[in-house]
Formats: C-alpha cells, sequence, structure tokens
C-alpha cells in the first residue's frame, strides 16, 4: 500500500470543503471494507483518503409517513436489523443480512454498499490480465475466458463484469433516491439513474463526480415493501455472491389481482436491474406458478450468456418465480 494523506473532517460541511480543494484520485472513506482491500491490491492509489465515519449526521434511519430516509452513514446491520424495516420492507433487510458477515456488516455503510467496485477476478487479479475497467483499452479477458460469474445483462464489448451489491437491486425496486451534495450543492439522483452500463468506458461506473458525497437514501412509501422479498441464490449460503438474485414487491386488490409489482435482479447484470417488462406482464393477472415463470422468462429474454454461464438464465428465471412466489405470500399473509 502507497502513503496517502488522512483527512477526517467531523460534519458534511467539512467533507465538501476537503473535497473542493482535493487532489485528483483521492477516495472517500466511510466503513472501509472495500476500499482498503483495493489499495492493497493497487488498483486504488489515492493520494488522500477523505474519512467520514465521524460525521455523526450521515448516521442516521427515518421510518416517515412517506418515506424512509437512511443515512449514507448508517450501518449495514443497523438498518436489516431496524423493526420497522424488518416489518415494512422484508426485502431491504433480507437483501442487506444476505450481503455480507455480521462482522462487515457492522462496519459496512449504505453508501459504501452502493458504489462497491465489481469483483471480478480479472479486475482483481493483477495486471497479468486485461481489463478495460482497471486499464482502459486493455481488453477485457473476461469475453471468451472464464465467465461462469459474469453478466448476462447490460454488458458490451468491453466489459461484461458484474455488479456485486445486493442492496441496491431492492433498492432498485422501490423507486429510490440518492441525495448528493458536492461544491456545486445538493442534487438527487434516482437510483436507476446512478450507476451506468459499461459501454465503450467500463471505468466509468457511476454518475457521481469525484467531488461529491453521498448524503442520504430516500425511499418512498409502498405498500408493496410489506410484500416483498429479495432471495439470493449463490454456490454456498453463507455470504458468498449471488448467482442469481431477485428483489419482488407485490399487491393485490381485493379479488386475488396483482395491482402492484415490483422486480429487480441482482448478481447477473452490469449494474442493479430493474425488469419493468416482467413486473408489466404481471399486472393485472393471478399469480400462478404459470404466471410467475412468465415473468421469469420475460425478465431473461435480453440475456446474452457466454461460455460458461449459460446455466444461470433458467437459475435466474426460477429465482424470479420462487421470489414472487414468496411475496405473494407475504403480501396476503
Amino acid at each position: 500500500m502507497r502513503a496517502f494523506t488522512y483527512v477526517a473532517p467531523e460534519t458534511v460541511d467539512a467533507a465538501v470543503d476537503a473535497l473542493r480543494t482535493a487532489r485528483p484520485g483521492t477516495k472517500i472513506l466511510a466503513g472501509g471494507t472495500t476500499l482498503f482491500d483495493l489499495m492493497k491490491l493497487h488498483i486504488e492509489t489515492p493520494p488522500a483518503v477523505i474519512d467520514v465515519h465521524r460525521i455523526a449526521e450521515l448516521d442516521t434511519i427515518g421510518i416517515g409517513e412517506h418515506e424512509l430516509v437512511l443515512g449514507a452513514g448508517a450501518r449495514m446491520a443497523d438498518v436489516a436489523d431496524h423493526p420497522a424495516i424488518k416489518d415494512g420492507y422484508p426485502g431491504l433487510s433480507e437483501s442487506l443480512w444476505r450481503a455480507a458477515s455480521q462482522q462487515l456488516r457492522n462496519m459496512a455503510t449504505l453508501a459504501g454498499n452502493l458504489l462497491q467496485r465489481t469483483r471480478c477476478p480479472y479486475f482483481r487479479g493483477g495486471l497479468e490480465f486485461p481489463c478495460n475497467k482497471r486499464v482502459p483499452g486493455s481488453g477485457c479477458a473476461a469475453i471468451g475466458g472464464h465467465d461462469r460469474g459474469h453478466a448476462l445483462l447490460g454488458g458490451s464489448d468491453s466489459c461484461i463484469a458484474t455488479y456485486p451489491g445486493d442492496f441496491p437491486v431492492a433498492l432498485i425496486a422501490f423507486d429510490a433516491v440518492v441525495d448528493v451534495v458536492g461544491p456545486g450543492g445538493e442534487r438527487s439522483v434516482p437510483l436507476a439513474e446512478l450507476h451506468v452500463e459499461p459501454g465503450d468506458d467500463p471505468a466509468r461506473e457511476h454518475v457521481l463526480a469525484p467531488d461529491e458525497l453521498i448524503v442520504r437514501i430516500r425511499v418512498p412509501a409502498t405498500a408493496a415493501g410489506r410484500g416483498s422479498t429479495y432471495l439470493k441464490i449463490r454456490d454456498r449460503e453463507s455470504y458468498a455472491f449471488a448467482l442469481a438474485a431477485a428483489a419482488v414487491g407485490l399487491t393485490f386488490d381485493g379479488d386475488g389481482v396483482i395491482d402492484e409489482c415490483r422486480i429487480a435482479l441482482g448478481g447477473v447484470a452490469t449494474r442493479p436491474w430493474r425488469a419493468a417488462e416482467a413486473e408489466q406482464s404481471l399486472l393485472g393477472q393471478r399469480l400462478t406458478p404459470q404466471t410467475a415463470r412468465h415473468a421469469g422468462e420475460v425478465a431473461y429474454a435480453a440475456a446474452r450468456p457466454g461460455r460458461y454461464n449459460g446455466f444461470r438464465v433458467e437459475l435466474g428465471i426460477r429465482t424470479v418465480a420462487d421470489a414472487l412466489r414468496i411475496a405473494g405470500e407475504r403480501a396476503t399473509g
């Protein structure tokens, strides 16, 4: 790890001032569960680190009538275990506690979780592997290589690295909004617009400027939150990354017909992936094994499997169908 300057502001204003004068490449540190690993691998080599974990105003959890307001610095464990979130948004809670071990959840923050970088082994494996995300223009070893864990959706000819997060998948299903602040003031970014597909520039992973800081995440209140789940399928049950995942929320009218449906996919795309067409296929329908299966097929209709990851298309379809069944039971229970 290379030497770097360390700054620890205690207010948001002080953090913004530090960002305003920061040298190019400066990184924000919160829980440190991702950044330190990348620095040890020399993938991230910041000249300075701005540690925001002492900023009390970032460490908040607000349960309002019209929205959840989650501070960017709130710990994953605290949000996952909050009684109102477990009861009113079980899908959000599950996406957090299924994401990592208790030790990591005690340290990792919500904003850090949103902006974590891919676990693609070619990205993290060193300069012996070409990786456009790490060294632009060098190529993508995953394309035509060992792609078992790589993206089925949202990839390009330059990159098929899978976005690794779970919580943002649940957030995108519930139309979350991220509030950010920088020297130019505060602005709001819909979670659906925060992450970008790789296209020709895989090194660009989100729309935030280098001098912007996430301060909160807002989730609009919805009845579909109570009838929700986050189902994650992995090689082992103990905190592995997803082979396929689905965040689902449902509500039914008085006749048992679906009148609100939310579906997002995790572990299979280059960013958190909202399956809008699959949602539309269920509106006005009764939830049956057949309609649930069809929704999964619609969700994966645009999948582009490679050499070794084709099995995850069927796995993903079944994951969506199973998540719909669980959400349906919760919505009507």
